[in-house]
């Protein structure tokens, strides 16, 4: 009897293992294509008009694109308020702002946060520049940096150096926050070289 009932819990272990591998093998796949659906949107291209948008800040005011013609615009799309990547790399954003303006540069965060998050987020991390609330997504989207999290929209990670001229000069996907910033001055400096 010993034996028998052995043989048949090996049996049930067997198939225990074996539907976690099928489980994780299915969710490998979903994970792939969730990657890949992120990997398909179209940012714009280096060279190409920068799409122009009106969207609110913080303080309740609109800013457009067209408004920094003559600057260099870093525009940098973020997922959430608050979080912790995000917050690591507004703060270096903010630590490096006098670089940014004396290379003739301005900072805009976008995200899906509302106004009033904004001004929360700006006034607890004590934030000098820019953020916009792009609660719809719509940015995001014509800017190719949206990402579904548990069936939320959100900004993904992703930045866009725009020249003077409003044309997009280097586009950065996947950015690591707490490097990011010191890329961005680096490739500003070179940029305005050529």
């Amino acid at each position: 009897m010993k034996r028998g009932s052995w043989h048949f819990c090996s049996r049930w272990q067997n198939l225990d293992e074996m539907n976690k591998i099928f489980l994780s093998g299915i969710v490998g796949l979903i994970t792939l294509a969730l990657v890949q659906a992120t990997d398909t949107q179209k940012q714009p291209e280096t060279g190409a008009p920068a799409p122009d948008f009106s969207l609110t800040t913080g303080d309740g005011s609109q800013v457009s694109l067209k408004g920094y013609r003559g600057k260099w615009v870093v525009l940098y799309f973020y997922p959430k308020d608050f979080t912790s990547g995000c917050t690591l790399e507004a703060r270096n954003f903010q630590r490096d702002l006098t670089k940014y303006e004396q290379a003739d540069a301005v900072v805009l965060g976008v995200s899906v946060d509302t106004a009033q998050s904004h001004k929360d987020f700006c006034a607890k991390e004590g934030l000098n520049f820019k953020l916009l609330a792009d609660p719809d997504a719509k940015v995001s989207t014509e800017y190719g940096s949206v990402m579904d999290y548990k069936g939320a929209k959100l900004a993904a990670r992703n930045t866009f150096l725009i020249n003077p001229k409003g044309e997009i000069a280097k586009v950065y996907t996947g950015v690591k926050p707490a490097e990011h910033s010191d890329q961005v001055l680096k490739d500003l400096a070179e940029l305005k070289k050529s």
